[in-house]
């Protein structure tokens, strides 16, 4: 109830600062080469893949033939077995694959520092504005904020 209730707070402030609350299809195509590239660069068979993340061979198939589209699970289980897999690379081909490693320093007992980066953006910094946020659900479902 918790999750819910922090979702709603979030679409809440987004619809606030001016998105536009809309929904977009992931083309299932481009995401199954996407797909193929990072099993290819892991030399995996589709089905150790499959193996590798903890789903059906077949819905492997069924993915790269463009039977089926990814779920969120099924998306999500590639980015926590492949952490080399950014997310928007994988849904939308924007960013790079193989992501590259964030350097992490280390202070003096030898516990790596990770940069702190705030919770929630701000709209503007550098020249730069947000254009879009993704919330996406455990059903597989999604909403996309745009910036009006």
């Amino acid at each position: 109830m918790k999750i819910l209730a922090l979702i709603n707070t979030f679409c809440y402030i987004c619809n606030r600062a001016g998105f536009k609350n809309e929904f977009t299809m992931i083309n299932s195509d481009d995401f199954a080469m996407r797909l193929q590239q990072v099993i290819d660069y892991y030399t995996d068979s589709a089905s150790s893949f499959a193996d590798t993340i903890g789903v059906q061979r077949s819905s492997i198939s069924h993915i790269l033939s463009g039977r089926n589209k990814p779920s969120l699970d099924f998306v999500l289980k590639v980015l926590s077995s492949y952490p080399e897999v950014e997310l928007y690379w994988l849904l939308n081909g924007k960013g790079e694959f193989p992501a590259k490693a964030i350097t992490l320093t280390t202070e003096k007992n030898n516990v790596p520092k990770i940069p702190q980066r705030p919770l929630i953006p701000s709209t503007e910094t550098n020249d730069k504005s947000i254009e879009k946020i993704v919330i996406f659900y455990t059903d597989g479902t999604f909403k996309e904020f745009i910036k009006n």
